[in-house]
């Protein structure tokens, strides 16, 4: 192998990783820029909003890694968990810094009932994406199916707090807040 080769691919793969801090600083700033407008919008506004920042968390910025996605979504819509579960830990194994990927298998674990794993994916979601609405919303949702209704509210709550026109949200809120103590909502 020359060394002239070998510089035009180190050269190669520099550009290639600089490139991509650069794409993954400019998707920050796109979601940091959406989560204000969440904040600032009306109740219809939210959902448009909020559509675009689902869009901006399944972009993996590989193909291969969006055909997992994909076929992993696939099978969570046509109730096959199984199938789900091995195309989202494909998708895990090779992509570990994508967070949707961890909150999907989350999503089909917590559907075929496997509570713990789906935790663990969920928290490993939040690690990579502390904003993102829909996996605190799972895990309100598995805190109320194991009756820790007090921490359902903490995490409904918490999603209230960076998309306040979250309508399942709330609606959940208001038919746990008798089963939660009581509380005022």
């Amino acid at each position: 192998m020359s060394f002239q080769f070998l510089n035009r691919t180190v050269a190669s793969l520099l550009a290639i990783v600089l490139s991509s801090g650069v794409s993954w600083a400019a998707d920050q700033e796109k979601l940091d820029r959406l989560y204000g407008q969440l904040q600032d919008a009306d109740p219809a506004g939210a959902r448009r909003v909020a559509r675009d920042i689902e869009m901006e968390w399944s972009k993996s910025g590989s193909p291969a890694m969006d055909l997992l996605l994909k076929r992993g979504t696939d099978a969570l819509e046509a109730g096959d968990m199984e199938a789900a579960i091995g195309h989202f830990t494909a998708l895990t194994d090779h992509a570990p810094d994508f967070a949707e990927g961890w909150h999907r298998r989350a999503v089909a674990f917590a559907r075929a009932e496997m509570f713990g794993p789906a935790v663990a994916d969920l928290e490993r979601t939040l690690a990579l994406e502390p904003r993102h609405f829909e996996a605190i919303a799972a895990l309100g949702a598995i805190l109320g199916e194991i009756d820790r209704f007090d921490l359902a509210v903490e995490a409904f709550e918490r999603v209230l707090a960076i998309h306040p026109h979250h309508a399942e949200v709330t609606e959940t809120l208001e038919n746990l807040g008798s089963r939660a103590g009581g509380a005022d909502l």
